[in-house]
C-alpha cells in the first residue's frame, strides 16, 4: 500500500495526473499483505507504484490501497485457511442466499456505520458470534479510541487489534478465535469485495464468505442508520451528513452525500487532512527527501521508519494544502464514482522519487517502467496481488532501481509541491555534455548525420509521394 510512489496500483480510478491513491477501492483496499511488507510497497517503493511519466494517469491506487479494514483481509484469509473448524453450512448457502447457522464470524472491522450494523445482522441472520478484528494501519488514534466499547455494544463477543504500520504479518486471528467464516463491509457495487474475495479463492478456495451487503435488505446509508438506532448500534454518522470517509496511513477518502453529482464542489469543511491551499502559510517551506534504491528513508537528514516518514509528511504536506484529489473514476464492475482524496505524504513521495529516476534511469528504462507500472495497478486495482505477473514485476522493479538513490528537495506552497534540487551518485546526467557553454565529449557537428538517419523513413516517403 504505502507500496508505490510509483508502482503503486493504479488503474482507471485513480491519480488522474497526480492524484494518488484512489481509494482504490473502499474500506478493505488494501488486499496486499505478504508476510512481511514493510510498511506497504507504496513506501517502500514508490516507483513502483502504477504511474505514467505525466503522474497518475489513470492510474487509480488502489490506495487508498485500502480502506481502514483494508489490510485485515489477507490476515482474515490465513486465519481461516489454517482452521480445522467444520463451517456446517448447507451447500445451498455458499451459492447465495442467506444461510444456515454459524458457530463464529470473524469480521472486518472499521467502527464505521457498515461494519457496525453488519454485527447485529450477523448474529440475527447466522445465529453466530461476531469477533471484530481491526487493523492499524495507521488511520489515526480517534478511529481506535472507544473501539472495543462500540464493538462490543454492536453486539461483538470480542475485538482482536493488530498493528501492522510497519510490517504486515500473516495472523491466524480466526484460528486463535476458534472462528469458522469471515465477513466484510464492501457493498455489491465495489471493487474491494473482488480484492477481498480473490484474495480468499487465492488463499483457500474452499473459504465460506459472508458478504451482507449482497444479502440484506438494507438499500443504502438512511436504511443502515435506521437499522443502527433500532439494535442501539452506536454510529458516527446522520442523515444530514453521510459522507463515507475511509482513512490509513497513505490517505483519506470522502464518497457520497454531495459528492454523488460530478458537478458539486466539495464543501470546505469536509477536508481533515489538509488545509484549503489558500489558507495555507505565505511562506514556502522547503523538505529534503533521502532515498535508497527507490526507497523513501529520510526526511531533512533524519532517517525515519516507512510509516513514521509518511506519518510526518502528511503533516507536513497536510498544513500546506498538498494532496487534494477531485477524480471521477471508473469501478471495475462497470460503472462510474466520484471521490475526494487526500494524500499530502503520497504526492510528496511520488514526486520526489519520480524526479530522482529523470537522473538515474534512461528513456528506454522509464518508458518500459511506466508501461509496467499502468499494468501492475492494473492488477493490484483488480485485486490479483497474488497473480505470478504481479510478483515477476516486482522483481523487475527492484532490479532497476537499484542505482536510483540520492536526494530531492521540494518546495511546498499553497498547494504546490514544485522540486528545486535533485542529487544522486548515479547520475546519468553530465553537465560537461549537457551544457551549451563547452563539451568536448558531445561535438554539435553530429548531430547532422544522427537527424539525416533518423529521419530517413520521412524523406523516403516524402520522395515517394512526389514521385522523386
Amino acid at each position: 500500500m504505502l507500496c508505490h510512489p510509483h508502482k503503486v496500483c493504479f488503474s482507471s480510478r485513480g491519480f488522474n495526473r497526480g492524484g494518488f491513491v484512489s481509494r482504490a477501492s473502499r474500506k478493505q483496499e488494501s488486499t496486499f499483505c505478504r508476510s512481511k511488507l514493510d510498511s506497504s510497497i507504496m513506501l517502500r517503493h514508490p516507483h513502483k507504484v502504477g504511474f505514467s511519466s505525466s503522474g497518475f494517469d489513470q492510474g487509480g491506487f488502489v490506495s487508498r490501497a485500502s480502506r481502514k479494514e483494508g489490510i485485515c483481509l489477507v490476515i482474515l484469509i490465513q486465519a481461516v485457511a489454517t482452521s480445522e473448524t467444520d463451517t456446517g453450512v448447507s451447500e445451498g448457502s455458499k451459492n447465495g442466499g442467506l444461510p444456515g447457522k454459524l458457530n463464529k464470524v470473524v469480521l472486518a472491522y472499521s467502527g464505521g456505520l457498515d461494519t457496525s450494523v453488519i454485527v447485529p445482522w450477523l448474529r440475527e441472520n447466522y445465529g453466530c458470534e461476531v469477533v471484530c478484528f481491526t487493523a492499524d494501519v495507521g488511520q489515526g488514534i480517534k478511529e481506535l479510541e472507544g473501539l472495543e466499547a462500540k464493538a462490543k455494544a454492536s453486539g461483538a463477543c470480542q475485538l482482536v487489534v493488530k498493528d501492522l504500520k510497519e510490517e504486515f504479518a500473516m495472523v491466524d486471528v480466526a484460528r486463535e478465535v476458534g472462528a469458522d467464516a469471515v465477513s466484510h463491509g464492501c457493498t455489491g457495487k465495489g471493487n474491494d469485495q473482488v480484492r477481498f474475495e480473490l484474495t480468499f479463492f487465492a488463499l483457500n478456495p474452499e473459504l465460506y464468505v459472508v458478504a451482507p451487503w449482497r444479502e440484506w435488505d438494507i438499500t443504502g446509508r438512511e436504511d443502515a442508520i435506521e437499522y443502527a438506532k433500532k439494535h442501539n448500534v452506536p454510529v458516527p454518522v446522520t442523515k444530514k451528513s453521510i459522507y463515507s470517509r475511509d482513512r490509513n496511513l497513505w490517505h483519506l477518502s470522502h464518497e457520497g452525500d454531495i459528492l454523488e453529482d460530478p458537478a458539486n464542489e466539495p464543501q470546505k469543511d469536509m477536508y481533515m487532512m489538509s488545509v484549503d491551499p489558500e489558507d495555507a502559510p505565505n511562506q514556502p517551506e522547503y523538505l529534503e527527501i533521502g532515498i535508497v534504491a527507490g526507497n523513501p528513508v529520510s526526511v531533512n537528514g533524519k532517517d525515519l521508519s516507512p510509516a513514521t516518514l509518511l506519518s510526518e509528511l502528511n503533516e507536513i504536506g497536510g498544513r500546506h494544502g498538498i494532496g487534494r484529489i477531485d477524480m471521477v473514476e471508473n469501478r471495475l464492475v462497470g460503472m462510474k464514482s466520484r471521490g475526494v482524496y487526500e494524500t499530502p505524504g503520497g504526492t510528496i513521495l511520488f514526486t520526489a522519487v519520480r524526479e530522482l529516476e529523470s537522473l538515474t534511469l534512461d528513456r528506454e528504462t522509464m518508458q518500459v517502467k511506466d508501461s509496467l507500472a499502468l499494468k501492475y495497478a492494473e492488477l493490484v486495482y483488480a485485486g490479483r496481488w497474488f497473480d505470478p505477473l504481479r510478483v515477476s514485476m516486482d522483481a523487475f522493479m527492484e532490479e532497476i532501481t537499484k542505482t536510483t538513490t540520492g536526494s530531492v528537495t521540494l518546495k511546498l506552497y499553497k498547494g504546490s509541491a514544485t522540486v528545486t534540487s535533485r542529487k544522486s551518485p548515479y547520475s546519468l546526467y553530465r553537465e560537461d555534455i549537457s551544457s551549451f557553454e563547452s563539451g568536448q565529449i558531445y561535438n554539435q557537428a553530429d548531430a547532422a548525420g544522427f537527424i539525416r538517419l533518423y529521419g530517413l523513413p520521412m524523406r523516403v516517403r516524402a520522395m515517394l509521394e512526389k514521385g522523386i
